[in-house]
């Protein structure tokens, strides 16, 4: 008995010992703070989160990969709750909505080549390339619609989805599950953040346009009667479009497909139709925004490119401010245009309308005189947006004397040039000053700057070019960009250079930078928290700032730095280029408020992209284009505009003429057939 006592004792100390050994060594820690997040969860385990179940969404939250707000089956409480966990905070957001992409599914295709043996839309479109009627396109197999954990997607009559609204709850399943990335999410900030991939259903006329406005769907708004909504799609992407319909230069038109057939369609002329339409009636009609963030913006330059940068922070959620020196909104659109062409009235109702979507004003306001980047950070504005202009509107407000910096630590060459001389004021150029831009620079030039006092200059420029300076005064780098400033107050101390080839980074100190172009780049100014560290490794002192420029236009996202290839040297060549410019600045704003990185899609879209194309177009009548109403040379001198625009039948007849084409699209029904045969065109 006694034995059996002693082995018995001596096992279980033996499987005691094992246990602790393996318990330390397949121990399994978990946070805490997962454990409280998954309490906090319903526990539906329902998958719209877009995770298997609970206890992944709450792994993901504590992670950051995830919302705190992402439990599609629970209230705005359980994602205070959470929040209050990882001492963060919870603001109010927009739903997304799931949105189909394609115009015409496989059953307008004029010849379908169906295979029934692969029922899924992932395995499909990993056979060959998928059907073989638009190889770009909504596969139509449904699997969207199976996957969808909410009912939300039924595949409709032409074998594309359809969403139901009201059980969407943007979880992004379907997204997920589509291999042709055909159906994705959607809201009113992705739709301003995006940039259009070759993986989208673009038109040719919307990749040519610089805004990226969905032209065949305000043309088929307009074609159904239904100019409101024709006008809300077109202020998606352009804040001005009564201004835009009488003065743009209209690449769009160029890519219209219909010039296979006979002409373009008349996209401008359409555009100001509609927005003429909403300006007789008198009231305005907005595109959605989103829920207010509480965060303020403030904008410098009421011209084009500020007001849409204005309009488009402003629908992101964002409390935003514009300054403008002169004494009415308008910029080179008010100056530089003639009445016959843009009347005043015509200016007015577009920036009301502005106005009216929440982007508050102040004119009178020069900046460097009468408010300075410095100080609207210190009234708590968590960014500052620089939209000066370039030289033509700098001649309007200054009349041909210069100017005080608008920027700290910022001047053009010719001001420097000039300083002191001719009523241009002063400049002080102490310490060190970098020259960016011009390879070529008279001696003469360096010898100025030195008479205003540097003591140091380094020429910067992309590449190396003959010159007569000598190089024991001036240091010349190339091959690195300007890609941030530093300052406290109003002034200057460094700039982080970017080695173009490399990507390598370098913090130099520079007190003054001079730019060998028309127009001070335009720049967002936010404040350095005391929480960070500036760039010895020191707290921040209370007033200091980082500049950092908006993203590239899609041609050239992949340059770096101020002043690179593809940057707008002086004003712009059409408005509706700065308000494409606005945009992206808009999308730079919202994301250094929130510290998100940039990212632009390889696949993104540019002029030089090849997608799949056509180049030919069969099966369609001739129709005669609609041919703009002029008025008489003793009508403009009285007053009139110079075009009259179109009456309500022209309107129709002319939006009858778009194809409405996409991609690549098959259309067949009772009025006509269209086939657009592919071609291995660009875009």
């Amino acid at each position: 008995m006694g034995i059996a006592i002693v082995l018995m004792g001596g096992l279980g100390l033996v499987v005691g010992i094992g246990l602790a050994i393996a318990s330390k060594i397949f121990y399994v820690y978990v946070d805490p703070k997962i454990l409280e997040v998954e309490a906090a969860l319903p526990g539906a385990n329902c998958g719209g989160c877009g995770y298997p179940g609970c206890t992944a969404n709450a792994e993901a939250i504590v992670a950051g990969k995830s919302a705190p707000n992402s439990c599609v089956a629970a209230g705005p409480e359980t994602a205070q709750a959470i929040a209050a966990i990882l001492g963060v905070s919870v603001e109010a957001k927009e739903p997304d909505i799931a949105l189909p992409g394609c115009t015409y599914g496989v059953a307008d295709a004029d010849t379908k080549y169906v295979y029934d043996g692969l029922n899924d839309c992932r395995a499909a479109a990993l056979l060959n390339g998928g059907m073989k009627v638009c190889t770009i396109g909504c596969l139509g197999l449904g699997t969207c619609a199976r996957v969808c954990p909410f009912n939300a997607i039924v595949m409709g009559p032409k074998g594309l989805p359809i969403v139901n609204e009201s059980r969407c709850t943007g979880c992004g399943t379907c997204e997920r599950a589509c291999p042709k990335h055909i159906i994705t999410l959607s809201s009113v900030t992705r739709r301003i953040l995006r940039e259009y991939t070759t993986e989208e259903c673009t038109t040719p006329c919307q990749r040519a346009c610089p805004a990226g406005i969905n032209i065949s769907a305000y043309i088929k708004a307009i074609a159904d009667g239904d100019t409101d909504r024709s006008v809300q799609i077109i202020k998606e992407r352009n804040p001005f479009p009564t201004v835009i319909g009488r003065i743009c230069p209209r690449p769009c038109e160029n890519d219209c497909r219909r010039q296979y057939v006979d002409e373009p369609v008349a996209i401008n002329f359409l555009k100001r139709y509609a927005a003429d339409q909403e300006m007789a009636r008198g009231t305005h009609v907005q595109p959605f925004k989103a829920p207010e963030t509480g965060r303020r913006v403030a904008v410098i330059g009421g011209g084009v490119q500020g007001l849409s940068a204005a309009f488009f922070t402003t629908r992101l959620g964002h409390t935003t401010t514009v300054f403008e020196a002169q004494p009415k909104l308008g910029g080179l659109l008010r100056t530089a245009i003639a009445k016959y062409r843009l009347p005043d009235s015509v200016l007015d109702w577009d920036i009301e309308g502005i106005e009216q979507m929440g982007v508050k004003t102040e004119t009178g306001k020069m900046l460097g005189r009468d408010v300075s980047v410095t100080d609207l950070l210190a009234e708590g504005y968590q960014a500052v947006f620089l939209a000066v202009g370039g030289w033509d509107s700098r001649l309007a407000r200054t009349h041909g004397k210069g100017e005080v910096s608008p920027a700290p630590g910022c001047h053009l060459l010719i001001d420097v040039a000039k300083a002191g001389r001719d009523d241009y004021p002063r400049i002080a150029l102490t310490g060190h000053v970098m020259i960016v831009g011009n390879p070529n620079l008279s001696p003469a030039l360096i010898d100025r700057c030195k008479q205003l006092g540097a003591s140091r200059i380094t020429l910067l420029v992309r590449e190396a070019a003959m010159s007569d300076i000598d190089p024991e005064e001036i240091a010349i780098t190339v091959d690195k960009g300007i890609s941030r400033l530093y300052g406290e107050g109003h002034t200057l101390k460094a700039v982080e250079l970017t080695d173009l080839d490399s990507g390598a980074t370098d913090i130099v100190q520079v007190d003054h930078l001079v730019f060998a172009s028309g127009r001070i780049p335009e720049l967002i100014f936010v404040p350095v928290t005391a929480s960070g560290e500036d760039r010895e490794g020191a707290a921040p002192a209370a007033a200091s700032w980082e500049a950092l420029p908006p993203y590239k236009q899609p041609a050239f996202h992949h340059e770096t730095g101020l002043m690179s290839r593809g940057d707008n040297l002086t004003d712009f060549q059409a408005a509706i280029k700065a308000i494409a410019a606005g945009r992206r600045a808009a999308v730079s704003i919202h994301l250094s408020l929130y510290h998100l990185p940039l990212e632009v899609s390889d696949n993104v879209v540019t002029p030089e992209t090849l997608v799949q194309n056509v180049d030919h177009v069969a099966g369609v009548s001739h129709q005669v284009r609609q041919i703009m109403p002029l008025a008489s040379p003793a009508q403009t001198a009285l007053g009139q505009e110079l075009e009259k625009g179109f009456t309500a039948e022209m309107a129709k007849h002319e939006a009858d003429r778009c194809l409405q084409c996409g991609l690549i699209c098959y259309l067949k029904d009772k009025k006509e057939k269209v086939l657009l045969r592919e071609g291995a065109a660009g875009r």
